[in-house]
């Protein structure tokens, strides 16, 4: 029986991929930074950690915990919504930090197993933001892009030891707690010469044409993690798949 360990999965995406692989039938290590009771289904397929991407001795402790696995799904992140102009540095790296150093740090970490079976899937969680140029997200977008670069690189190296790494690019989904989750720390990053500009953005995305659903991104998770062609972007939601064909 597979093994996937996620992360991020205490709301959002990574909770709705971490429903979807147990209802395939896998054993589903969740982890999050501070585990939850009650936020998945009881099963003897479930254990879920503790994990904070951040700390190289918590990556340890948590892969020394689950054990050998056979997909890695790095799916936490954390969001930015405002203006570059007043984003503080400290700000932009912390989001480098989960976003992207986070994820590397995981990838890296799997791989001397992963190696060393000649099997495993890495598949990277990035965002829409990276198929077309979106404003006001500029610092979390090369958060993501850096990711895009990063995984395309990583599928090349890693074919030599029949070990498949796959991205997922999610879209627009109003309905989840990212940018709550965010709200403090965007807190003043849209100052008065922006106001009128981040109103009208906002506006926008108030009223989509199309928008993603977490089951969206947990079946676009579900297909890369199975995948055994050479695909590597999988869109995920209507919106993300109509931006991807447009850049095509």
């Amino acid at each position: 029986m597979n093994t996937v360990l996620i992360t991020g999965t205490s709301s959002g995406y990574g909770l709705e991929t971490a429903r979807h692989f147990l209802a395939h039938g896998w054993n589903v290590i969740a982890t999050m930074r501070t585990p939850r009771i009650g936020l998945l289904p009881s099963s003897h397929q479930l254990h879920v950690l503790a994990l904070d991407i951040t700390r190289e001795e918590s990556i340890v402790a948590a892969l020394e915990a689950a054990g050998p696995i056979d997909v890695l799904v790095n799916n936490a992140g954390i969001g930015g919504f405002g203006a570059f102009e007043a984003t503080p540095m400290a700000t932009t790296r912390a989001m480098f930090e989960t976003n992207t150093f986070g994820t590397i740090a995981m990838t890296q970490a799997v791989l001397p197993q992963f190696r060393a079976r000649r099997a495993g899937v890495v598949v990277n969680v990035t965002s829409s933001t990276v198929l077309a140029p979106m404003p006001l997200v500029a610092a979390y977008t090369a958060s993501k892009t850096a990711i895009e670069g990063f995984t395309a690189s990583l599928a090349l190296e890693l074919a030599e030891f029949d070990v498949r790494v796959k991205l997922v690019q999610p879209g627009y989904a109003p309905t989840t707690q990212f940018i709550a989750n965010g709200t403090e720390r965007m807190q003043g990053l849209i100052t008065p010469p922006y106001e009128l500009y981040a109103t009208k953005v906002l506006g926008a995305f108030a009223t989509p044409a199309l928008v993603t659903r977490e089951s969206d991104v947990a079946e676009a998770v579900y297909r890369a993690a199975t995948d055994t062609t050479d695909q590597l972007r999988f869109p995920a939601g209507p919106d993300a798949v109509a931006l991807a064909a447009a850049r095509q």
